[in-house]
């Protein structure tokens, strides 16, 4: 009586497939297996299948079968776009901030100051005894009684120039004579430069017009943003070239010298150079 094959013994059975030419029966190959291995091969390329199948469907193909592909890709970028408009507005806040606190001090409201972090300042008391020595006009007058009242705080730089500032490479804004210097003891936080009727005004590096208008008391004014928080401002043009928002390149024709405002005794350019918020004497980096 045949004995019963147990599950062990059928998948561990050797068997012989022989490969014979239709012909002549001729034996071409021979292959061994087992039930086991046949089973264990099948189990393996399924496996290698459905990876290949899941990880082409998460990468290269899926957007053909994933449904979700296109609303989670809409809502990956509405949040990329969300961020950067945040940081847009956070940006252009404090551009317009800048931009109003550099009117407000061309047009003399000093109350409307945004705080600026500066070094170096000097004490209402001190002011007083300076313009006292110096003697004042009916405009020096008012302009005392208002820093008084207000308790403004009369920032000036300490004539050390940063690193970075060092490197600054600045042209000539104009060919002329020097007839008044930097001076901030007497409230003359610029040189005067004295040149022929109708010279060009040039702008001493690259920037962007941020104020570019008429004022009572400096007549034309224009006032550039450089890098690096570096500010120039051309006061008493007779005529501007350049309006808010051009970006103009070093040694480009900006304004024409004038004697235009009230605060002026003759045809020359009132020229200031700010660096972060301080004002600073431009002979320190421009040869004149």
């Amino acid at each position: 009586m045949e004995q019963k094959r147990t599950l062990s013994n059928r998948l561990t059975t050797k068997y012989l497939l022989i490969v014979r030419n239709e012909e002549n029966f001729a034996e071409k190959s021979t292959y061994s297996f087992t039930y086991s291995k046949i089973i264990l091969v099948l189990m393996l390329s399924f496996f290698a299948f459905f990876g290949l199948s899941f990880y082409l469907s998460t990468s290269l193909l899926e957007a053909w079968f994933d449904p979700r592909f296109a609303e989670l890709k809409a809502t990956k970028e509405v949040m990329e776009l969300a961020s950067r408009v945040d940081s847009l507005q956070h940006e252009v806040k404090k551009k317009d901030d800048f931009i109003a606190n550099i009117r407000t001090i061309m047009s003399g409201e000093d109350s409307q100051y945004t705080d600026v972090e500066n070094t170096g300042s000097i004490e209402s008391s001190e002011i007083t005894e300076i313009v006292e020595s110096q003697g004042v006009n009916a405009i020096d007058s008012q302009f005392r009684e208002e820093f008084e009242k207000g308790g403004l705080e009369f920032q000036l730089t300490d004539n050390r120039l940063s690193e970075e500032l060092k490197d600054f490479f600045l042209f000539k804004p104009v060919d002329g004579i020097v007839s008044e210097h930097f001076d901030p003891q007497i409230d003359h936080l610029a040189i005067d430069i004295v040149a022929k009727q109708d010279e060009p005004v040039k702008s001493v590096a690259d920037g962007t017009v941020i104020f570019a208008s008429w004022t009572q008391d400096s007549g034309y004014v224009l006032a550039i943003q450089h890098r690096g928080n570096l500010i120039s401002m051309y006061k008493h043009n007779s005529d501007l070239l350049k309006n808010v928002g051009n970006f103009v390149t070093a040694g480009e024709v900006v304004s024409i010298i004038g004697n235009t405002g009230e605060l002026t005794s003759g045809p020359h350019l009132h020229f200031e150079l700010w660096y972060n918020g301080n004002p600073i004497n431009p002979e320190e980096l421009i040869r004149f």
